[in-house]
């Protein structure tokens, strides 16, 4: 589905922008990643060669985007791969809670297009949640211990709306006796008390809004001429139609009611203040190794859930929510041009870190080789929970242990799927080559029978109601 919406109105879109000689045009990474989606899992543009030695048959595996933006399967793969790194590699075998930072409407905007801006606000939330660890044992007698965390930046809400937020996995205490000739001991953090979480939470908000006033972010003048994606991004912030027909409406939402919401139960360890949200409720105890894997999975979840889409009977496009909202609503619909318009803002800046590693994790920390955990051969997958590292497992190198998870090995980890199996025979499967001249792919898909040409896209089109978008 969201391929043949992208295929249908990507172009219109473009051309519709480009429209609009009052602003400026969309950035050439938004064009390339809503471009490259469309050649993703193609086999005309290229594919490998897989071949059974056993029975002799042959399999083709297509290409992807590798993009990081709004692609489901490639970001599937970066998320257990990424999931697999942490528990792996970076993570010891401590109790983890997680710290999910949530912030208010002007926030999200200032912080969705600047990634120098929202690299200092992450900054800020781990200097807060991390001092807040080590005072809290310092006041129960372990003073000069060290903690450390890796952050996810996520760009999304259930709505697909843009809403920067962060999720940190904080080590839940402080490391102690750290030196060449000691042996690291952990002392475990206290279940916090719901005032703490209060008083982070004003804590952070106050130290969050200082910053974006010290830069200057809260001035209203530097916003008054926004190009196209800045449009895109202020509309998606606030959930409205940005250009065309009903522009400046909010986004249709199905089983919406105007009835008085049910007052808002606060969840344990989780606060509220200005906006800002703190939530700490998620603690994973130390060898709960699988279920901090699916924590981590739940964190670098891709943007878009592709079960959840579909098409109405007018040709919306409908995006289902995991469950309703207080007021009713149980999804969001959009025109097509809304929609990819939404995805154009979800779309991250190059060379953005949306993953950070703090404290005692950060890359170049001093003794972090005593507290991360030696990676084995034979580590137990999800798909098989009582499964224990094989004896006499032998270690990683660091030159094995920083390299990615193969794809096929990442289909084996997250899906219980082994893609090198033959379908014909079980046995092993192996790649022999990668194709990318255009002649031999023709050739060969023919032969197969398969389609050698590309999908059709939609050329660019005027769309109802063009003569009023963009005030054309």
């Amino acid at each position: 589905m969201l391929y043949q919406v992208l295929a249908d109105w990507l172009e219109t879109f473009l051309l519709q922008v480009d429209l609009d000689e009052t602003r400026a045009s969309l950035p050439s990474f938004v064009r390339q990643e809503l471009r490259a989606y469309l050649d993703c899992g193609i086999l005309a543009k290229g594919f490998a060669r897989v071949h059974c030695k056993t029975c002799g048959k042959d399999g083709l595996v297509a290409f992807s985007c590798k993009k990081r933006g709004i692609c489901p399967s490639c970001g599937a793969r970066r998320m257990v791969d990424q999931a697999a790194h942490w528990v792996d590699c970076v993570l010891p075998d401590v109790p983890i809670r997680q710290w999910v930072l949530s912030l208010p409407y002007i926030v999200r905007y200032r912080i969705g297009f600047d990634p120098e801006l929202l690299s200092a606000v992450r900054r800020t939330f781990m200097r807060g949640v991390q001092s807040f660890v080590k005072r809290r044992l310092r006041d129960l007698g372990v003073p000069d211990g060290r903690t450390g965390a890796v952050v996810c930046v996520q760009r999304y809400d259930s709505a697909l709306r843009l809403d920067p937020h962060f999720h940190a996995l904080v080590l839940d205490g402080v490391y102690t006796d750290l030196g060449l000739y000691s042996e690291p001991r952990f002392h475990a953090l206290p279940r916090p008390a719901a005032e703490d979480i209060r008083k982070l939470t004003r804590s952070l908000s106050g130290r969050i809004l200082k910053l974006l006033r010290r830069r200057g972010a809260l001035d209203a003048q530097q916003y008054q001429e926004l190009g196209a994606l800045e449009l895109c991004q202020v509309a998606a912030v606030q959930g409205r139609i940005p250009f065309g027909e009903g522009a400046g409406q909010p986004d249709p939402r199905p089983g919406r009611h105007n009835e008085p919401l049910p007052p808002r139960t606060e969840p344990p360890l989780c606060a509220e203040y200005g906006g800002f949200s703190l939530h700490a409720a998620t603690r994973v105890p130390a060898g709960h190794r699988n279920r901090l894997e699916r924590l981590c999975r739940y964190l670098l979840r891709p943007a878009i859930a592709t079960e959840r889409l579909s098409l109405t009977p007018r040709g919306k496009v409908r995006y289902a929510f995991k469950k309703a909202w207080r007021d009713g609503s149980v999804a969001v619909e959009m025109s097509p041009l809304t929609f990819i318009s939404r995805l154009a803002a979800l779309i991250p800046a190059p060379r953005a870190n949306l993953v950070t590693y703090h404290g005692l994790l950060a890359p170049a920390a001093s003794y972090r080789d005593q507290v991360i955990p030696e990676p084995t051969a034979g580590l137990p997958t999800l798909r098989d929970p009582k499964a224990t590292p094989v004896d006499g497992a032998t270690r990683l190198s660091k030159e094995q242990r920083r390299r990615k998870l193969l794809w096929a090995e990442a289909m084996k980890r997250g899906l219980g799927l082994d893609v090198l199996a033959c379908e014909h025979c079980g046995g092993r499967r192996e790649v022999l080559t990668f194709l990318t001249d255009p002649l031999v792919i023709t050739k060969i898909l023919d032969h197969l029978g398969l389609p050698s040409e590309l999908p059709p896209i939609r050329a660019a089109r005027p769309p109802p109601g063009s003569e009023r978008m963009f005030g054309a």
